[in-house]
């Protein structure tokens, strides 16, 4: 039975976990058509991981705060980093350099490396549940706080200028949600794989209803759908779980693409 062993309960909790936030979160990001700022922040989480751990500081906290650090850079530089692909892109790379130098320096970190790279939700114990039960309450929180001007400035963003609304502040203040929920998800499939649980089912929920609460719905109940499916069948095949998750991801989003836009 499924449920008969703790770390499987531990498992299923913390993949639901981050399952709703990265729903909620992922919609919005696919929305702002910021994904690929989305994906910075996990990289430089790896190298925070890493430096953590160097200094005897636990993974999640450097993860954490150096994803915190960048998303309000990312933020205050605003339309500066629009386009600029290249740019992120060696942010990305010297992000993962780093991370690589400080394993080099704490080689007893590898197999942790491992984990922060690829997720391991297997291992999750209860003093980290609770600390994702916080981060997670933190992090909606903070996008209920901010939804109302954040859809604005998202679907209007110049009539929402014009309405007063700062678009700036909206975007730092987004970001460090994304931060936060970015550093929840890499438990559970790693900071290579954060797509999967923070875009699939986002990009797969706007190309099936068209309603913003209805597609934050939808997006939320598909990401707990592919972590908890993805559980499921790692525990039946003995298959890597980000792997499942990752391919139930996919499936959906591929899915969701049949369906003609309306």
């Amino acid at each position: 039975m499924i449920f008969a062993y703790d770390f499987m309960q531990n498992a299923f909790v913390a993949s639901g976990i981050v399952a709703l936030v990265a729903g909620a979160v992922g919609f919005f990001l696919v929305l702002r058509g910021q994904t690929f700022a989305g994906h910075a922040l996990s990289h430089v989480g790896f190298a925070g991981a890493t430096g953590a751990v160097l200094i005897g500081l636990p993974p999640l906290a450097g993860l954490t705060g150096f994803t915190l650090l960048a998303g309000i850079g990312i933020g205050l530089l605003g339309d500066r980093l629009s386009g600029r692909d290249v740019a992120i892109g060696m942010v990305l790379s010297l992000s993962l350099g780093f991370g690589l130098l400080f394993v080099h320096f704490y080689t007893a970190f590898a197999a942790q490396a491992t984990a922060v790279l690829f997720g391991n939700v297997l291992a999750v114990g209860p003093d980290t549940l609770r600390t994702l039960a916080a981060l997670g309450a933190v992090c909606l929180a903070g996008l209920a706080a901010i939804s109302r001007p954040l859809i604005f400035a998202s679907l209007q963003p110049e009539i929402a200028e014009a309405k007063g609304v700062s678009l700036r502040l909206i975007t730092v203040l987004f970001l460090v949600v994304v931060a936060i929920a970015v550093a929840e998800s890499s438990q559970i499939v790693g900071v290579l794989l954060v797509f999967t649980l923070m875009v699939g089912p986002a990009a797969a929920a706007q190309r099936l209803t068209n309603g913003v609460w209805s597609g934050v719905a939808l997006a939320v109940a598909l990401a707990l759908v592919d972590a908890w499916g993805g559980l499921t069948l790692a525990f039946y095949t003995d298959w890597p779980t980000s792997f499942w998750i990752t391919a139930l991801s996919g499936a959906v989003y591929f899915a969701a693409l049949m369906k003609p836009r309306s």
